[in-house]
């Protein structure tokens, strides 16, 4: 964070300021709400959780070099700033930041699927242009977005972030606290049906992302998502369609995939068409990669250096459609961080086509939020595990058992298990080298599974089949 006094931060955030000796003491640390991080010169954010509460560590982070702490009430010896919020004084510290930041070029990101993946990918892209901050795995709420901001000083130039929303508002929110100058909606799905209740909510919230930019922004919008594509009256700043589509903007055309499921395709746009060739595994990263190039060109990057920057593109957020290969030549597919429809058809796409001409399984877990269309969801993932010709599918707890249900009605050899230890020994004992396996699940610590397969050592009951 830049340097700000804790008067200067207390007029940020509406607060007052109590036990504090010297008003101009200068915060020059990053600013926390889990005082293990903090470090000499920090601000503490003492929050009140279900579990803790951050006022009982409030003198240990003061010991520990934080300069004062942002809460809600005094603690003894404590320098303190009193909110009435600390969430919101969070996000009212993040906003006076970015407005000292004249430099500052802030990059949004939302959708229901992939918004992770392609902050990654942007943020590797800003990262050849000029110093880039960018949120840590999917810090992306009215918590996790103030504090990436927080992370800017005066040499970043690009800020990246992706905004979620459990709710309509949410997203216009989060774009108040760092103004985008550039977003991209990735597309709109069923994840949180059971939260909005129909995707045109859904719609809505997305939408209020492109609705924050300023006549001079750009909007790329997912040309191949009529709801996302329709948003285009929404804003009054520039659009850039993206996609497959014959009238994208920019466009991937005779997209075709290799054996790892690595996409290649020529992009088209006006100012010309190149080849280029992902490393990243899935035929859904193509599209991800499409956004990352139309933020690219927008910020100076010539076209001409797109292949070898997308090229160079990978997966930085972990658990995310990470392909790698066992000892034994087993492929092991970590997708195991979330999951909602759409992303697990993306994954058992990117399974059907690395497993092509050999043997497909897969563990899959519980997809959460999708209220009354939970059972067709889960049935309709055993139907697509089936279409892509696994031969082994396993769901884990009974709340997942629609997955195998359906998949055993198709023929498959399918397998509802009560947890991640029994999926794990039902896994190894049917794997045989040269297998490629999918690991997937709705935070049902389906990650288990995909740990035990990354050891590189044969597992005994296959060693035989490979000696």
């Amino acid at each position: 964070m830049i340097s700000l006094s804790l008067t200067e931060i207390a007029d940020a955030v509406d607060g007052r300021l109590h036990g504090v000796a010297d008003p101009s003491v200068l915060v020059t640390g990053s600013v926390e709400h889990d005082s293990r991080k903090v470090a000499e010169g920090g601000l503490f954010v003492a929050i009140a959780g279900e579990r803790a509460d951050g006022h009982d560590f409030a003198a240990g982070a003061i010991a520990d070099g934080a300069r004062a702490v942002l809460g809600t009430r005094a603690v003894d010896g404590v320098p303190t700033i009193l909110v009435a919020d600390p969430l919101i004084a969070l996000g009212r510290l993040a906003r006076a930041v970015v407005d000292r930041l004249d430099k500052l070029t802030v990059v949004a990101i939302t959708g229901s699927q992939g918004k992770t993946s392609t902050k990654d990918l942007i943020a590797q892209i800003c990262a050849r242009l000029g110093p880039t901050v960018a949120n840590q795995g999917n810090l992306n709420n009215e918590l996790g977005y103030p504090y990436t901001v927080l992370r800017a000083d005066e040499s970043t130039r690009y800020l990246v972030v992706e905004s979620s929303a459990r709710a309509i508002g949410d997203i216009a929110y989060l774009s108040r606290i760092a103004p985008p100058r550039v977003a991209v909606v990735l597309n709109v799905g069923i994840a949180h049906m059971g939260t909005f209740g129909s995707l045109d909510n859904i719609a809505v919230a997305k939408g209020e992302l492109i609705e924050a930019l300023p006549a001079e922004g750009l909007a790329i919008l997912n040309a191949d998502d009529p709801k996302v594509s329709a948003m285009a009256p929404r804003t009054k700043a520039r659009v850039r369609t993206v996609g497959r589509a014959e009238g994208a903007g920019l466009r991937a055309a005779d997209v075709v995939l290799d054996a790892a499921g690595r996409a290649s395709f020529e992009l088209r746009g006006p100012e010309g068409a190149v080849p280029v060739r992902l490393a990243l595994s899935g035929a859904h990263m193509v599209g991800n990669a499409l956004s990352a190039a139309a933020v690219a060109l927008e910020l100076g990057m010539p076209f001409a250096e797109l292949p070898e920057a997308l090229g160079a593109l990978r997966i930085a957020s972990e658990r995310r459609m990470d392909v790698f290969d066992r000892a034994d030549g087993v492929t092991v597919i970590d997708d195991s961080y979330n999951a909602n429809p759409d992303s697990m058809a993306a994954a058992i796409g990117a399974l059907g086509a690395i497993g092509e001409g050999r043997r497909k399984l897969a563990v899959l877990g519980y997809m959460a939020e999708l209220a009354e269309g939970e059972l067709e969801c889960h049935r309709r993932v055993g139907d697509q595990a089936a279409d892509a010709g696994v031969s082994l599918l396993i769901s884990v707890q009974d709340i997942a058992a629609p997955i195998t249900d359906a998949a055993a009605e198709r023929g498959v050899e399918a397998v509802n298990v009560p947890d991640q230890e029994t999926a794990i020994d039902r896994l190894l004992g049917a794997l045989r080298p040269g297998d490629v396996v999918l690991v997937k699940g709705s935070r049902y610590r389906t990650w288990i599974v995909a740990d035990a397969l990354r050891d590189a050592e044969v597992d005994d009951r296959s060693k035989a089949e490979v000696e």
